[in-house]
């Protein structure tokens, strides 16, 4: 397994010209590679380092994959371009020019990056979240930013919001009358795609691409700031700010206040705050409500994840939830004209 030691910490603070005194270090964040491949030399470690006289700063190790130096480097430019252009993001430092190095230790071979304060998340105000994500939408449109990366949040694409092949995958064991919706869904479906298939052409630009609570912060001032920016890439702006808005409105913890009527409470907040600082265009506004309810019938946890999900249920041979889990995707999309 991958293992920093105290040294190896105070040498990247040395090759950054991070001047502070070292106190401690602990794990934010490790994913597990050997658990699935005992021989992997892949690395994804996330560390908070605690300095005397000076806020914490965080520091990643990385070698996967289809993560290349080059690829850091862009986002970490990217993140770069959104600080120096007033949206709150952690300092992002340089060795030799550079945002990222390569380091041995332990016998790996990792990428280090370290990155500046990190303050205790707050639950960000739904209105406030909007007003930045539309901020850096903004700054990215305007300076023709772009980052080469798949994001989570792509609805033309495998993404991790909805999962319209989960259910496809559900099809060829159905029969009567679960067969005949199952195909009505499926036809509905392509019409909804074909009605959004303007937003496949549209320009794509550099998002952070995981606005979620634990990616979120606040400032001494109170302002929101963003942080990790390990699903950058590139996306239509739009789409982006429509599955952003939904992850707010359905995936984070929320006021018990807010009771039954928290998803459009949410999303109201949302979208007042994005309109505040960015337009959206006559054309996104009438497509809105389609997009919005494809994701929603097809909600990765409803399909895949949750323990009575259409898939589990299938599985199980629990035909009652799956035809409940049915009629659930096409309420969704039945609603639309």
């Amino acid at each position: 397994m991958f293992t920093v030691e105290r040294p190896d910490v105070e040498r990247v603070l040395r090759d950054y010209g991070i001047p502070e005194t070292l106190r401690d270090f602990s794990e934010l964040q490790r994913y597990h590679y050997e658990r699935y491949d005992p021989d992997s030399r892949e690395v994804r470690l996330i560390l908070r380092l605690t300095l005397e006289g000076s806020a914490p700063l965080v520091l990643r190790f990385k070698n996967e994959e289809d993560v290349t130096q080059a690829l850091l480097e862009s986002q970490c430019r990217f993140a770069q371009t959104l600080r120096e252009n007033g949206i709150p993001t952690p300092r992002q430092y340089r060795a030799e020019g550079c945002f990222t190095r390569w380091y041995r230790i332990g016998g790996y071979e990792v990428l280090a990056a370290p990155e500046g304060q990190i303050t205790v998340t707050d639950a960000a105000a739904a209105e406030q979240t909007g007003a930045l994500l539309a901020r850096t939408h903004r700054i990215a449109e305007t300076l023709d930013l772009h980052v080469e990366n798949r994001v989570l949040f792509d609805p033309f694409a495998e993404n991790d919001l909805f999962d319209v092949e989960g259910f496809r995958s559900v099809g060829p064991a159905l029969s009567g009358e679960d067969k005949v919706l199952f195909d009505r869904i499926l036809a509905k479906y392509d019409a909804v795609m074909d009605r959004l298939a303007p937003l496949r052409q549209a320009p794509r630009y550099a998002v952070q691409g995981d606005i979620s609570d634990c990616n979120l912060y606040r400032t001494p001032s109170g302002e929101i700031g963003l942080f990790d920016f390990n699903r950058c890439g590139d996306n239509v702006l739009f789409c982006d700010a429509v599955m952003q808005a939904l992850f707010e409105a359905r995936l984070m913890d929320y006021p018990e206040e807010l009771g039954p009527e928290r998803e459009p409470r949410i999303l109201a907040a949302f979208w007042r705050g994005y309109r505040s600082q960015r337009s959206v265009s006559p054309e996104e506004e009438r497509l809105l409500p389609a997009l919005c309810a494809v994701i929603r019938a097809f909600w990765s946890m409803d399909i895949r994840w949750r323990e009575d999900s259409l898939l589990n249920a299938h599985e199980n041979g629990d035909l009652p939830t799956v035809r409940r889990r049915l009629r659930e995707t096409w309420r969704h999309l039945s609603a639309l004209p």
